[in-house]
């Protein structure tokens, strides 16, 4: 396989099994638990994508939509807004 950016050959596939133990973060939004099928780097209990050792670019198709983690944050930017708006 070669890279979808610089076209080397050093592409790697890397996973690993996290359980419930997974986090990530985006603006001021935190989530821990499984991996969310959404961010294009596995899903459930498992992380696994490929990513080349050349130019570091992760392999798939991007960009991807809005993800539930992102969407969460927009929430918690609304009710804020209505709090303040009281």
């Amino acid at each position: 396989m070669s890279c979808q950016n610089c076209d080397g050959e050093r592409v790697i596939n890397a996973s690993g099994r996290c359980e419930d133990s997974f986090t990530a973060s985006i603006d001021n939004n935190e989530y821990e638990g499984s991996v969310p099928k959404d961010l294009g780097i596995g899903g459930g209990e498992f992380i696994e994508f490929e990513y080349c050792l050349d130019c570091g670019q992760i392999q798939g198709d991007f960009p991807l939509g809005k993800t539930k983690l992102e969407r969460s944050s927009d929430d918690d930017d609304e009710e804020e807004e209505e709090d303040d708006e009281l």
